[in-house]
């Protein structure tokens, strides 16, 4: 009798498993949702992109989940999974204009600017009164040539937001790349009457001024321009600004300029001086 082993306790046990309730795990991944939300208005994006991701495994209906997961992708430059996310979102909210508006911008980031002209413009179809995504629609006809249709929509993004200088100073970006100088510097000179700390304009002007010969004036708006932000002094930064070929060519030339070579060398010296 004592031979024989007694049973193990644990074998008489039958393991326990948790009962999940869907609509709580529903509810917490919407309230993760809003906790990342709140962190992405003050730009916590990594911070606010692991609850995302959580919401999107707890709430898989919820399209609000899977648009700011993908807005949040977008952010850090995750470009394919955020379109993979805003596509998921407007599956699941297929009308919804917001949605769209941003998985325009993704496409365009994707350097996808039809699929982009063509999601902004069914967003709009829905609600027009949003200054950003006309101006978003003029980029992406900006890049695929289409300059006449650009400008339509930097005009109606700027007469329903008046204080929107970059819709000005983009109708000058493509005016120079049609040749129009002088129309070009229009532009720019009224995004300036905007905002007179906008860099952007004041160093275009500055670049057209110097291809017409009037150098010194040219180089005093450069100096200007690159003490406001030096950003502009890196033409990759000016590509990504969307400025076209033969402005980026005349840029190269104007601040290759022993004047202009000085300035930036000084600014790099003080670092402080450069706009974030």
């Amino acid at each position: 009798m004592w031979s024989i082993p007694s049973p193990a306790t644990s074998q008489a046990l039958v393991p326990y498993t948790l009962q999940l309730n869907p609509d709580q795990l529903e509810q917490t991944g919407l309230g993760l949702i809003e906790e990342a939300a709140q962190l992405t208005r003050f730009q916590q994006y990594q911070l606010a992109l692991p609850r995302a991701e959580l919401a999107t495994q707890l709430a898989p209906k919820s399209y609000q989940t899977w648009a700011l997961l993908g807005s949040l992708y977008i952010q850090v430059d995750r470009i394919d999974e955020g379109v993979a996310a805003l596509e998921q979102a407007q599956r699941l909210e297929p009308e919804n204009a917001p949605v769209r508006f941003v998985l325009g911008e993704a496409y365009f980031r994707n350097g996808k600017y039809q699929a982009a002209i063509d999601q902004i413009e069914a967003g709009l179809k829905v609600r027009s009164d949003v200054p950003g995504a006309l101006f978003d629609l003029g980029n992406a006809y900006y890049m695929l040539g289409k300059y006449d249709q650009a400008i339509t929509q930097y005009e109606k993004a700027f007469a329903q937001e008046k204080n929107l200088w970059p819709a000005i100073n983009n109708i000058g970006l493509v005016r120079y790349e049609m040749g129009d100088i002088k129309g070009a510097i229009k532009k720019w000179q009224e995004a300036i009457k905007i905002d007179e700390k906008a860099a952007e304009p004041i160093l275009a002007i500055a670049v057209a001024l110097y291809t017409q010969g009037q150098r010194q004036e040219a180089l005093a708006m450069g100096e200007t321009a690159l003490e406001l932000d030096g950003r502009y002094a890196d033409l990759e930064f000016l590509k990504e600004n969307l400025w076209g070929d033969r402005l980026l060519n005349d840029t190269q030339k104007f601040l290759d300029t022993p004047q202009m070579q000085a300035t930036i060398a000084q600014l790099e010296d003080s670092p402080a001086s450069v706009s974030p």
